[in-house]
């Protein structure tokens, strides 16, 4: 199998199944019917709400475990909730958490301090951030229950555009260096969101120079990202998040992981310049688990 075919078939096991794109499909559908209902008063299941996160940005991965979604209320509910003497954001919370808990009852579901979170028996989480139009029509205004309640903004509409308007641009290989990171990150324990590795690997992209090629270049891409990552200022904090420009935060250490990988990644190289395919498989492994083809 050579380099292009092993990545192929590497994307076929980290791309999230279709029997779980389908459970995760009928909850949302559930959830957001009852909300519609409550809030709404229609009986629609996809109105009025997205997927937002990695999900929504199309680079989730084998694994995924966060399923988040935002669900846009009418503003008139605002008003409400902003007219209360105390913490009027965590009653907003408590208020959508009710309406959830109309359809999964036996559910683990309450409000934390931004979302009303839903873990399923199958370790599957959804975080639904209730949210209200901005005038601009692009980004959100949504509840903060923290430190006696207030308000914030967000925009993964524009995150969302960014992420897929490059992808298009470098043949998916945006979302395909996002997806496998990700497995990466879980294998290894690496100290990143989603949102950063999605941050990171926007910004990389843009300028690599095989940036439009096909599998046969994703073991050069993954090499590359990683001296990348490893090159990364360890004092650095925050990054501005693609489209939206929000802030996104460092969990930790990530640079020595991706030092290490990179290693890994250029013996793996050179094995296939030597023709030792096992090997060189073997290295990949190390560094991907056995989603990568052995």
């Amino acid at each position: 199998m050579g380099i292009g075919d092993a990545f192929a078939t590497f994307k076929d096991g980290y791309n999230i199944s279709f029997e779980k794109m389908t459970s995760i499909s009928y909850r949302y559908r559930r959830i957001t019917k009852q909300l519609n209902s409550d809030f709404w008063s229609t009986t629609s299941d996809t109105a009025h709400s997205l997927y937002v996160g990695s999900y929504g940005r199309d680079t989730a991965a084998h694994g995924l475990s966060d399923l988040d979604i935002g669900f846009v209320l009418p503003n008139a509910v605002y008003h409400q909730y902003n007219a209360y003497v105390g913490n009027g954001q965590s009653a907003l919370l408590q208020a959508v958490k009710r309406s959830i808990q109309k359809t999964y009852r036996t559910t683990d579901s309450f409000g934390d301090g931004q979302v009303v979170v839903i873990r399923f028996d199958d370790g599957v989480t959804f975080e639904v951030l209730p949210a209200f139009e901005n005038k601009n029509a692009t980004s959100w205004t949504y509840p903060n229950a923290n430190g006696g309640g207030s308000w914030k903004v967000c925009n993964p509409r524009a995150e969302i555009g960014a992420v897929e308007k490059r992808s298009a641009e470098t043949n998916r290989n945006l979302k395909y260096l996002c997806r496998m990171m990700r497995v990466w990150r879980d294998r290894h324990s690496v100290a990143m969101s989603g949102m950063l590795i999605d941050t990171l690997a926007y910004q990389f992209i843009a300028t690599w120079q095989h940036r439009d090629k096909s599998f046969l270049y994703h073991d050069f891409m993954a090499r590359d990202f990683f001296a990348y990552l490893a090159g990364q200022n360890t004092a650095q904090l925050t990054w501005r998040a693609p489209g939206s420009g929000s802030s996104v935060f460092r969990k930790g250490p990530f640079e020595a992981k991706a030092r290490k990988a990179h290693g890994l990644a250029l013996e793996a190289i050179n094995y296939d310049d030597k023709n030792m395919t096992w090997s060189r498989n073997q290295k990949w492994r190390e560094i991907f688990g056995p989603l990568f083809p052995n």
